[in-house]
């Protein structure tokens, strides 16, 4: 599903990933944890194409950093669900058209658009607000549409971006409890957090990050024997 191989990826002369490898398969659930600073959005990025390594191979589906061509970036970021700490929706549009303009911008059939928007908001519980301005929401309801929308178009792979960063403890487990169930229905997650108690929480493989490369990993087992993260 994903594949990266050897990326170092440079912002002027500082290294922000160092050689670095990673390979997620369908329905993986992994953690990227560390401090800030220390490579985890632009390990995201670089899975959606957002950034293009400097050295190495980022393979995501059938595309390849390596040949891929400006306007293929479009049809994979089609297979590809991110999830936003700041939630970036779109203050002018209610509920069910935030979901919908995923589908809009690709040319997708009224009839196609509407039973997936209202199928995919079902799911994150949020179909009885549909029709209200996404400023009156709550931060928790606003997280669950931007789930909704990363999911509208069925992607193998979400990626989250500190999603409960923004959230208080109680809505914060709600969230996680939905992207649990998400996982278990077989799509991957990709969730970068420096939430140490939710990782503990909620455990799954975890890979700890510094100064742009993998530092430890963590298997889930490992959480019930004590395992401290650092």
């Amino acid at each position: 599903m994903v594949e990266i191989y050897n990326v170092t990826v440079r912002y002027g002369t500082r290294s922000v990933l160092d050689a670095i490898s990673l390979k997620i398969e369908k329905g993986d659930f992994i953690y990227l944890t560390g401090q800030t600073g220390t490579g985890k959005t632009t390990l995201l990025r670089l899975i959606y194409m957002d950034v293009l390594p400097d050295r190495g191979n980022v393979i995501v589906d059938q595309y390849s950093s390596a040949n891929i061509r400006p306007r293929e970036i479009a049809y994979l970021r089609r297979k590809v669900g991110v999830i936003f700490q700041d939630f970036k929706l779109l203050t002018d549009r209610n509920v069910y058209d935030n979901v919908a303009f995923t589908l809009q911008v690709i040319g997708a059939p009224q009839k196609e658009i509407k039973a997936k928007v209202l199928a995919v908001l079902a799911r994150v519980g949020l179909n009885h607000k549909r029709y209200h301005d996404t400023l009156t929401l709550s931060g928790g309801e606003k997280q669950r549409v931007a789930i909704a929308r990363a999911l509208v178009n069925d992607p193998f792979i979400l990626l989250a971006d500190e999603p409960t960063g923004n959230l208080d403890p109680t809505v914060a487990r709600e969230i996680m409890e939905l992207l649990e169930s998400i996982n278990r229905s077989g799509t991957a997650i990709l969730m970068a957090t420096h939430d140490y108690e939710m990782i503990k929480s909620f455990p799954h493989r975890t890979l700890m990050m510094e100064d742009g490369k993998f530092t430890k990993e963590i298997l889930p087992d490992a959480f019930k024997d004590g395992e401290p993260l650092s």
